[in-house]
């Protein structure tokens, strides 16, 4: 184990994968996690069990997906704890019950807009359901640079807004979008490396910089709303392996955009406290944090025999009197 943080954000943290795989189960890697009302943790991955469900200690409760997904990328737990799922190249978005059943299809697989038309849906890489009223954001996403809002049933385009570019307002790679409880929009601008702010009615508000690439962004449920950024590394493999500050790490702010910690000064590598390319995060109750990375596709395959590296942490918070 190893002790991560500051004195205000303290956390114990294992290097090795979290969760308890049955034997023959891999991640190859976890893109993404969310955690529902019961703390019961969804990992979504490219391995041989897409989702997985566990309870807060790491206990495998059940598992769905096979043969469903093309390249999971990202789950959301609505308010009413159902499941919807991204796929990012068969551009399919789609809500399911706890269990894995159908609900509804908000985006057909393999039926894409053309590429930066700004259309529902090119490449699409999460979603995020507005608390106050059930309506549906997707960030749109790689080949778009978009963000949509539609009616709860999903029937209806409500509206949208972006575009490429790097002003404010405009985005380079849509990767991330979470809802504070005022319905304000966080923004994952990942190759702008900042996170974008924008009110209820998409107007831009603000921006955070001084960020590396910013893949995650995720808000907490608790009465003291924090926001949590997964930076992805800044610079190449190579320099990344000595330099510091840069990423891979996870930033823990205020909604008024105030930088409350840093987790992780180190260069990426399987040593506890340390991470390999943060892809999404998410908090449960207690304020444990999940963090799940694409580690395989930035740094396992890439080695001269592929090989399948640590993709899912948990750091669970110590109490100031700990």
């Amino acid at each position: 184990m190893a002790i991560l943080g500051s004195k205000q954000f303290t956390y114990e943290v294992s290097g090795d994968n979290w969760g308890k795989l049955p034997e023959g189960w891999f991640y190859k890697e976890a893109t993404s996690v969310d955690v529902d009302s019961k703390d019961n943790v969804y990992v979504f991955n490219r391995g041989n069990h897409p989702m997985i469900v566990f309870d807060s200690e790491g206990n495998v409760l059940r598992s769905w997906g096979q043969g469903i997904f093309t390249n999971p990328h990202a789950v959301t737990i609505g308010p009413d704890d159902t499941v919807w799922c991204v796929d990012n190249v068969d551009h399919s978005v789609r809500q399911f019950t706890p269990a894995g059943k159908l609900l509804f299809t908000l985006a057909e697989p393999n039926k894409p807009s053309p590429m930066m038309s700004g259309k529902p849906f090119n490449r699409p890489t999460r979603v995020a359901i507005d608390p106050r009223n059930g309506e549906i954001l997707v960030a749109d996403g790689y080949g778009n640079a978009r963000v949509h809002r539609f009616s709860p049933d999903g029937k209806r385009l409500l509206t949208s807004w972006g575009e490429s570019g790097t002003d404010p307002g405009q985005f380079n790679i849509v990767h991330d979008i979470a809802i504070d409880r005022s319905g304000w929009i966080y923004v994952g601008d990942r190759e702008n490396r900042r996170i974008q702010v924008f009110s209820p009615d998409g107007r831009f508000e603000t921006q955070w910089v001084n960020l590396s690439r910013t893949a995650a962004v995720h808000v907490s449920k608790g009465d003291d709303q924090l926001v949590y950024v997964g930076e992805y590394f800044a610079v190449s493999p190579e320099v990344c392996k000595i330099a510091m500050r840069l990423g891979p790490r996870v930033s823990i702010l205020d909604t008024k955009g105030r930088l409350l910690a840093r987790l992780g000064d180190y260069p990426f590598g399987d040593e506890p406290g340390r991470f390999y390319a943060p892809h999404a995060v998410a908090t449960d109750s207690r304020g444990d944090i999940y963090v799940a990375e694409v580690s395989y596709s930035e740094f396992g395959k890439q080695k001269d025999s592929p090989k399948e590296l640590r993709s899912m942490q948990k750091l669970i918070m110590k109490s100031s009197n700990e």
